[in-house]
């Protein structure tokens, strides 16, 4: 099978046979690229998911796999989500469906689970952050049992609502207020999505073409790390930085990380570790269980 995860700023792509993972793809769509002020998605944002969809059949076996495709936050924004659905599926042949922020946790959550059993980390507890374009979930992992909370708030939408310096500071201490008005244990801190996974990676010497998911899964992250990676990568040129980021993200990194600064903060840790597998993966996972 082939599962597909839509999110607000990138689209994912991998092939599973239930014991083996295949191929991957992903790309840079920006799904909510102004989202927040048209409460839409917009015609250029369709264009760009409908060629990266084009691009991954391409590289994927689409023919031969079934295809699972879900859509996250943006999509659950956006007024017009259910056209967006009908233009993809009528331009690709691939029906996504909407998912709620719990289901998104809850398959995530699997995912990382999965990920830390196979390198042999097995917190009893933790608290799992995944930042993602439109929206962060906060996941305490206790035992078996577990509990989401999710925030409106992600890179992009983050990233377009604080358009100077002065906003972006203020929109970080909201951010790190609402964490702090909920109830965090104190135990292991995992991070996941594109944010804290590309700051493990130019940490290792690695860019965005050289990205090795292997040599991701498991690094240990520290909170002076990412006041460093910031201050370097302000420090480049967009060229230079969309080499280590991604060409559409080099405008967003800086806002992704300050929100992985936040939850360092608020949750008072200074080590993470960090998970490449996601929601894809957890799709991929759910259709064999």
């Amino acid at each position: 099978m082939i599962a597909i995860d839509l999110g607000s700023n990138t689209i994912r792509f991998i092939e599973y046979d239930g014991e083996y993972w295949g191929s991957s793809y992903e790309k840079i769509v920006k799904t909510a690229e102004s989202l927040h002020e048209t409460k839409r998605i917009g015609g250029n944002a369709l264009e760009r998911i409908l060629s990266a969809i084009n691009e991954a059949k391409t590289k994927l076996d689409f023919v031969s796999n079934d295809i699972i495709g879900y859509a996250t936050a943006a999509m659950r924004m956006a007024e017009n989500s259910d056209s967006i659905i009908e233009a993809i599926e009528a331009a690709t042949g691939i029906r996504f469906t909407i998912i709620d922020a719990e289901k998104e946790a809850n398959l995530t959550l699997n995912a990382v689970r999965y990920r830390l059993n196979r390198l042999g980390i097995e917190p009893s507890s933790f608290v799992m952050a995944d930042i993602g374009g439109g929206s962060t979930e906060l996941i305490v992992c206790e035992g078996q049992s577990s509990r989401s909370i999710s925030f409106n708030i992600g890179i992009v939408t983050l990233s377009e609502r604080s358009t100077t310096p002065k906003k972006l500071d203020e929109s970080i201490l909201s951010f790190k207020e609402k964490i702090h008005s909920q109830s965090f244990p104190h135990t292991s801190l995992v991070l996941t999505a594109g944010t804290p996974t590309t700051i493990a990676a130019y940490l290792i010497g690695m860019d965005y073409e050289t990205y090795d998911p292997e040599k991701i899964n498991g690094y240990r992250l520290h909170l002076e790390d990412c006041y460093r990676v910031e201050d370097d990568l302000l420090k480049m040129d967009d060229v230079t930085r969309a080499r280590y980021v991604g060409v559409g993200r080099e405008n967003l990194i800086i806002a992704g990380i300050r929100m992985v600064t936040a939850i360092f903060e608020a949750l008072d840790y200074n080590e993470a570790i960090i998970i490449d597998d996601g929601l894809r993966e957890g799709i991929a996972l759910e259709y064999f269980c």
